[in-house]
């Protein structure tokens, strides 16, 4: 299929694919809580005569178009989880469920992948290698849907795989790679600080957990700026502070969470001996007790060198696409890291920021919203670069 008939076949389809995104976004499922979602992807790809399993790893839905299993195999994959955000936006597809909504643009990836499948479902006799379509459950949320579809045989027989993410930060017309690393490891914590009570008078009758909380948060940045290398990225933000409920009294307990973002695990393990570090010598000085909830993210997505070029240069054949931009890598976290430890691949993003429509908000924000527009790049660039891979592994 060349250039040109993949950028037609994706306009013919833009309609529906604008309607599946908007019927998403009007009914989000947060995750690990998602059922009618799933659902609504099986049957879809059901009725375009593609094999489907449900319930993969749990929640998830995979589609298998096979046309010869002695061709190679890629995977497309899509996330549909939503967040617990309450939906500003003022549009005839906001969401309809209250405290949940589409603000990070999977219900966008769903329809793209969708897209992709009704497109390449239609041509299966012209096809030159086999579909498996990951729809993947909570990927907001680890442990992720990620590995559990794995675990459940969802890239069995994958060769190689695809993914992408639209962005806000780019506008409409551009597509973002990177090469090699490009998220980190988002670890997350909670600690609670046990002291003594009392009177706001009195502190030195009491074990003040608030005190001990305040020092432990200076203290936690000492260790990110004096004991990393300042070569090594890494952050270390704390989001929650939770103590008291009275003017006059010194609480029990406090309790404290954050996120540690790290690129590699040397560094996060090091940010790790260095909380344990902190908190034993607040124990000292503060005679508070504690605990600790340390929650290891998804390991950083590695892209592969070879699966990023074939990206590079399909975006560069798409004529709605006017310019590639190598990315910078960032500290946000994505499970699409379990997929490449596993088959090459690589993950892309997509542009779909519109400022004169308000489609410029951050991503996880009350009143994100896409130009639908930019969904067109992103299946075309995917099937161009399905078809690239395809052509190169058959010479």
């Amino acid at each position: 299929m060349d250039v040109k008939s993949i950028e037609s076949a994706v306009n013919k389809q833009f309609s529906e694919m604008v309607q599946l995104r908007r019927h998403l976004h009007m009914y989000p499922e947060l995750s690990f809580k998602e059922i009618h979602t799933p659902a609504y992807i099986a049957d879809y790809l059901r009725n375009l005569d593609i094999e489907v399993q449900e319930g993969v790893g749990g929640r998830g839905v995979v589609g298998r178009l096979i046309v010869d299993e002695s061709l190679p195999t890629i995977a497309l994959r899509a996330d549909f989880d939503a967040l617990p955000i309450q939906d500003l936006k003022d549009t005839p597809y906001k969401s309809t469920v209250p405290g949940v909504m589409h603000a990070c643009g999977h219900d966008a990836h769903t329809a793209i992948v969708l897209t992709a499948a009704k497109i390449l479902s239609g041509m299966k006799d012209e096809l030159k290698g086999n579909f498996v379509f990951i729809h993947q459950h909570a990927e907001e949320v680890d442990p992720g849907g990620a590995i559990q579809m794995i675990a459940d045989g969802c890239l069995d027989g994958v060769d190689a795989i695809f993914g992408q993410h639209v962005s806000t930060s780019l506008d409409v017309g551009k597509i973002g790679y990177k090469y090699g690393t490009a998220t980190g490891i988002p670890d997350d914590f909670t600690i609670k600080l046990i002291g003594q009570g009392g009177h706001a008078s009195r502190p030195h009758d009491a074990i003040d957990p608030v005190a001990a909380g305040i020092m432990l948060c200076n203290q936690l940045q000492y260790a990110v700026t004096r004991r990393s290398n300042a070569m090594d990225s890494v952050v270390l933000s704390i989001t929650m502070f939770n103590a008291g409920n009275q003017h006059n009294v010194i609480p029990d307990e406090v309790t404290i969470g954050g996120t540690i973002r790290t690129f590699n695990h040397d560094m996060q393990d090091l940010m790790i001996k260095e909380l344990n570090r902190t908190l034993e010598g607040l124990v000292t000085t503060t005679r508070v007790s504690y605990t600790l909830d340390y929650m290891k993210g998804y390991p950083p997505v590695v892209n592969d060198d070879e699966m990023t070029d074939i990206v590079v240069e399909s975006a560069g054949r798409i004529s709605t696409v006017n310019e590639t931009i190598r990315l910078e890598p960032d500290l946000g976290g994505e499970d699409f890291s379990y997929y490449l430890q596993r088959v090459p691949g690589t993950f892309f993003y997509t542009g779909v920021k519109n400022s004169s429509f308000k489609a410029d908000f951050p991503h996880h924000h009350a009143h994100f919203d896409i130009d639908e527009k930019g969904m067109v790049n992103a299946v075309s660039v995917m099937l161009e670069s399905v078809f690239t891979y395809l052509e190169k592994e058959s010479r």
